[in-house]
C-alpha cells in the first residue's frame, strides 16, 4: 500500500524531540514532510526520559557542533515559548564543588564558559552558595554560578513542534518501524509496518536505533550506538521547597553527572546515573543505583533524607562510541543523519534541525515556499508555577487529584490535532497518574475515558 504522494520531499525517521523539531523546521521551510515512528506516539523512545534542563552550553566542547546547536536552539526556544505557551522555570544553576580537587577545577570551567560565550557565569564563594541555598549541606566549598540554565517541560515543547509541523501539512505515521529501503534514481522507496511511501530524501532521527537505520539505508553505519542508561528518582512535591537552583556536579569527560533540580511540575528530581548496556529497549530501574541516588541527594540536601519518593524511572540515551554528535550528510544518496544526540538533545533539537536543513538546502529545494506566517500553536500548561486548568471554572471535575488533572484536560488531549497514541503519551500530555499514587485512584476513570481512543492498549509506564 502506498500512502504518500510520490514526491514527498523528506521522510524523517523517528518522532523523538529531534524528529519533532526536524519536522517543524522542514515544514516551516516549505518542504513536504512525513514522519515515520516505530512507536505508537511521539517521544516513545529516548526522549521520554531526561533531566528537562535548558542548557546554555557553558561546559560544551568549545567550537563544537553541539555547542552551536545548543546556543542557537536556546535562543529560538526563548523566541517561541510565549506564542506556544511553553513554560520556563527560571532557576539558574550552580556547579557545586564538594572536594578540594573539584574546587580547583572551577576556574577552568569558568574559562570554558567564557570561551563559549556564557559571559554571565561567575565563581561564588561557599558563603554565597549557602546564602542562595540555605538547605544545602555545609561542607560545600564553592560553585560556578550559571544564571541562564533553566528548567523546562520536556514533553510539551516537542509536542508543540510536532503539532505545528502537522498544521503545516506534515504527516505522522505511528507503529511504523522501517522494514526495508531502496534508492531508485532520485527516490527512496520505504516500506514500513504501517505502509509504504516514497520520498526524495531521508533524515535519520532514529535515536537508539540510528546506527541500524543508517546501515539499512546506506549499507553500513558510520557510528555505533552504545546505549547509556540514566536512572532518576522523583521526590515528593514538598521537597521542592528545599532547592531553588539547579545543582550540577563538576562534570567528567564521560558524563555531566548527577543533577539535583526542581521540575516544572513541582517535584524535585535527582539523577541520572550513566550506565552503559547492550539492550536498547530495557530501561530498567535497579535498587542499588536508586538507593545511591537517594543517598547522594541526602548528602547534598540533608532535608531530603526524610522526604518520600513519588516515582522512579530510567531512560536510555543514544550515546555513540564518540562524544560528539554524529551529524552527516550524503546529498547524492539523499541521506541525512542526526545521530548520537546524547543528553543535550532536548536543548539542542531546534538548532540541530536548522543545521540539518541548511545541509539539505545545499543540494535540494522544498516543494513550496517558506512559511511567512506559521499557524499559531499553543500547548496546555502543566507547569506548577503557572495557572493550571483546575483553577479555571467548568473543568468537569478533577480526575487525578495527585497532579490536579481535570477531566477537561484529558478530553482536550484525546481530541487534540495530535492525540496520544498510548497511555504514556496521555500522561506526558496531561500528567494524569504521575503523582504520589501513580494512578491507583484514577486509572479506572482514565481507562473509561480512553476506551477505543488510543492506538495501543492502556498499560502503565514509569515516568516522572
Amino acid at each position: 500500500m502506498t500512502i504518500s504522494v510520490p514526491d514527498t520531499d523528506v521522510a524523517i525517521i523517528g518522532a523523538g524531540v529531534v524528529g519533532c523539531a526536524m519536522a517543524r523546521r522542514f515544514a516551516l521551510e516549505g518542504a513536504r514532510v512525513v514522519v515515520i515512528e516505530a512507536g505508537t506516539d511521539i517521544l516513545s523512545g529516548a526522549s521520554k526520559a531526561n533531566s528537562a534542563i535548558l542548557h546554555t552550553g557553558f561546559d560544551a566542547p568549545p567550537g563544537s557542533l553541539e555547542l552551536h546547536c545548543m546556543q542557537q536552539a536556546y535562543d529560538e526556544y526563548l523566541s517561541i515559548r510565549n506564542e506556544m505557551n511553553l513554560p520556563l522555570l527560571e532557576t539558574g544553576a550552580m556547579v557545586a564543588a564538594w572536594t578540594a580537587q573539584e574546587e580547583e577545577r572551577l576556574p577552568d570551567l569558568l574559562a570554558q564558559a567564557q570561551e563559549n560565550g556564557v559571559s554571565d557565569a561567575r565563581l561564588i564563594s561557599r558563603a554565597e552558595v549557602l546564602a542562595r541555598e540555605p538547605h544545602l549541606a555545609g561542607d560545600v566549598r564553592a560553585a560556578l554560578l550559571v544564571p541562564r540554565e533553566h528548567v523546562v517541560d520536556p514533553w510539551s515543547a516537542p509536542l508543540a513542534y510536532a503539532t505545528q509541523a502537522q498544521a503545516l501539512g506534515a504527516r505522522f505515521m505511528f507503529a511504523a518501524p522501517l522494514q526495508s529501503a531502496r534508492r531508485d534514481g532520485g527516490t527512496w522507496h520505504l516500506a514500513t509496518a504501517a505502509g509504504e511511501l516514497r520520498a526524495r530524501t531521508v533524515v535519520n532521527c532514529a535515536g537508539l536505533y540510528g546506527d541500524h537505520i543508517e546501515a539499512m539505508l546506506t549499507g553500513a553505519s558510520r557510528f555505533e550506538i552504545r546505549p547509556r542508561k540514566g536512572q532518576f528518582v522523583v521526590f515528593d512535591k514538598a521537597a521542592s521547597a528545599l532547592l531553588r537552583t539547579i545543582l550540577l556536579p563538576v562534570p567528567s569527560d564521560r558524563t555531566k553527572g548527577i543533577v539535583l533540580t526542581r521540575t516544572a511540575f513541582g517535584n524535585l528530581l535527582v539523577g541520572p546515573t550513566a550506565e552503559e548496556q547492550e539492550a536498547r529497549d530495557r530501561p530498567d530501574v535497579t535498587r542499588p543505583e536508586l538507593d545511591a541516588l537517594i543517598a547522594r541527594a541526602g548528602e547534598m540536601v540533608p532535608g531530603l533524607r526524610d522526604m518520600p519518593v513519588t516515582a522512579v524511572y530510567a531512560g536510555l540515551r543514544p550515546a555513540s562510541e564518540r562524544k560528539e554528535y554524529r551529524v552527516h550528510a550524503d546529498a547524492d544518496l539523499g541521506y541525512y543523519c542526526a545521530g548520537g544526540i546524547r543528553s543535550t538533545g532536548l536543548t539542542a533539537s531546534l538548532g540541530i534541525a536548522r543545521h540539518v536543513f541548511d545541509l539539505w538546502a545545499q543540494a535540494y529545494s522544498a516543494s513550496g515556499p517558506a512559511v511567512a506566517a506559521p499557524p499559531v500553536v499553543k500547548v496546555p500548561n502543566l507547569a506548577e508555577h503557572r495557572p493550571r486548568d483546575w483553577q479555571r471554572p467548568g473543568h468537569d471535575g478533577i480526575l487525578c487529584h495527585c497532579e490536579m488533572v481535570t477531566t477537561r484536560e484529558v478530553e482536550a488531549a484525546l481530541q487534540s490535532p495530535l492525540p496520544p497514541g498510548d497511555f504514556g503519551g496521555l500522561r506526558r500530555r496531561t500528567r494524569c497518574a504521575m503523582g504520589r499514587c501513580q494512578g491507583f485512584n484514577c486509572l479506572a476513570r482514565i481507562a473509561s475515558l480512553c476506551e477505543g481512543r488510543l492506538r495501543a492498549p492502556m498499560v502503565s509506564e514509569d515516568a516522572p
